[in-house]
């Protein structure tokens, strides 16, 4: 699952916002769309996009529903840094399949995740990467 870190210029950025929102080891990130496939998703992985590239992700533990209507999917505290993949921006959350998602670890031998992040946005808003 895809999830846009609103606000955040970098990863230190979201990092900052995940440890302020700890609570009992718990992350929960509220969101309006109930997802269908939410059995397929426990224990899978939340990545985060930030200025147009997936840079983190945190284990899903489960969704709660809440008393206004929306729900949390909560997630572990730690968020684990990946190397950066290009996705595009988008509204609410969006299913992500696991034979193309990075993993922790993984290599980036295409040299985009060195790129800053205002030069990958502007080659992202031409469509060159």
């Amino acid at each position: 699952m895809t999830k846009v870190a609103v606000g955040c210029r970098d990863l230190a950025a979201l990092e900052r916002r995940i440890a302020s929102r700890i609570d009992g080891g718990e992350v929960r990130v509220v969101t309006r769309m109930k997802p269908r496939r939410k059995a397929e998703l426990v224990g899978g992985s939340l990545y985060w996009i930030v200025k147009h590239r997936l840079v983190a992700c945190q284990t899903i533990l489960r969704f709660d529903d809440r008393p206004d209507g929306r729900l949390d999917i909560v997630c572990a505290e730690q968020l684990q840094a990946i190397p950066a993949v290009p996705k595009r921006a988008h509204q609410g959350w969006r299913y992500l399949e696991p034979d193309i998602a990075p993993k922790p670890g993984d290599n980036d031998d295409s040299g985009l995740s060195l790129l800053p992040p205002p030069l990958y946005g502007r080659l992202a808003a031409l469509a060159l990467v």
